[in-house]
């Protein structure tokens, strides 16, 4: 899975994995109370890497957190979600909107193995201070380059440059 390889989500090891990760949501979204410190260690506990100052507004969603790595002062509203069956990096100072969906998870177009329940993954990469507008879907294997803008609503399914807007569905560059 994490090679990008076609696995069977239906895996006891896998099952298990997500089996953990639900019950660490159920945790990390009723945080009610707890310190900035102790948000923080939540997401310690599960994430690959968190960078100091980020912070992840519940309810937030994911498939495992281990592939999800954060860089310092990353702010993610509310109703997040990842889906990371790979690596999810998401750069300094990169601000996520409500309801943004980050999506590694792929299928197979070949309906017979997508019938045999195979899937596969495709990792994203956001750079360095990119701002993400609420609703917006990043599609597997997407790259986004630091200063980007994303537009509220988008759908990305191809990579974005360093500094450039888009928007739409499909997303495509902002003309002036």
């Amino acid at each position: 899975m994490l090679a990008g390889d076609f696995y069977n989500a239906a895996d006891a090891e896998i099952q298990a994995d997500q089996t953990a990760a639900r019950d660490w949501m159920e945790r990390y979204n009723r945080q009610r109370g707890l310190t900035p410190e102790e948000q923080r260690q939540l997401l310690v506990e599960r994430f690959g890497g968190v960078g100091e100052g980020a912070v992840i507004r519940p309810p937030f969603h994911c498939d495992y957190g281990y592939n999800i790595r954060v860089g310092q002062g990353v702010f993610m509203n509310f109703n997040c979600v990842i889906l990371d069956v790979v690596q999810v990096d998401i750069g300094d100072m990169t601000q996520i909107g409500p309801g943004v969906q980050i999506l590694t998870a792929d299928h197979p177009r070949d309906p017979a193995l997508r019938a045999q329940g195979l899937e596969f993954g495709r990792p994203i990469r956001i750079g360095r201070n990119v701002w993400i507008g609420a609703g917006a879907l990043i599609m597997p294997g997407v790259t986004i380059g630091d200063d980007a803008l994303i537009g509220a609503g988008s759908v990305v399914t191809r990579d974005v440059a360093a500094g450039v807007t888009v928007m739409g569905n499909p997303a495509r560059p902002r003309c002036a």
